[in-house]
């Protein structure tokens, strides 16, 4: 198989949009936007924002918002944090956009989660609560009050 300039610039990439992954995914509670993580990948915001959304099936900021609710659910599951706290905890600065993302996300609002949530997973083991938990992407959470 040969190594056309135009693979290596795609591995390249690939390469780059790991390191942003993983950065999202270490740092997600720390200020991070669009700009900052292509700054850090020496790639415009918008060459970031499409090959990561061909890469990965969406783009840096869903993901990074994906990964925030998901902190946020587990926390908001050990019950002994606020809705409040947890908003901070996992990197929103306004607790309106945390509970307007954390209902399209999840179904119901953080404070209502936080209540049923940890009375419908007990006694499930840790790992399959992850699974079954998992935030939907896409606004495809059923309303809470039903389809």
């Amino acid at each position: 198989m040969t190594d056309t300039p135009a693979t290596s610039q795609r591995l390249r990439d690939l390469a780059l949009l790991r390191k942003v992954r993983d950065r999202i995914d270490r740092d997600h509670a720390q200020p991070l936007d669009v700009e900052a993580l292509a700054r850090g990948v020496h790639m415009s915001a918008g060459h970031l924002s499409r090959q990561f959304r061909l890469a990965y099936g969406e783009s840096p900021y869903s993901y990074l918002m994906t990964r925030r609710i998901e902190r946020a659910m587990s926390l908001l599951l050990r019950g002994d944090l606020s809705v409040t706290e947890v908003c901070f905890a996992v990197g929103f600065s306004s607790l309106g956009t945390f509970s307007t993302r954390f209902t399209e996300l999840v179904g119901m609002p953080p404070s209502v989660y936080k209540r049923e949530a940890a009375h419908s997973t007990a006694g499930i083991p840790p790992c399959v609560v992850k699974q079954v938990t998992r935030p939907i992407r896409n606004r495809e959470a059923p309303s809470a009050d039903g389809p």
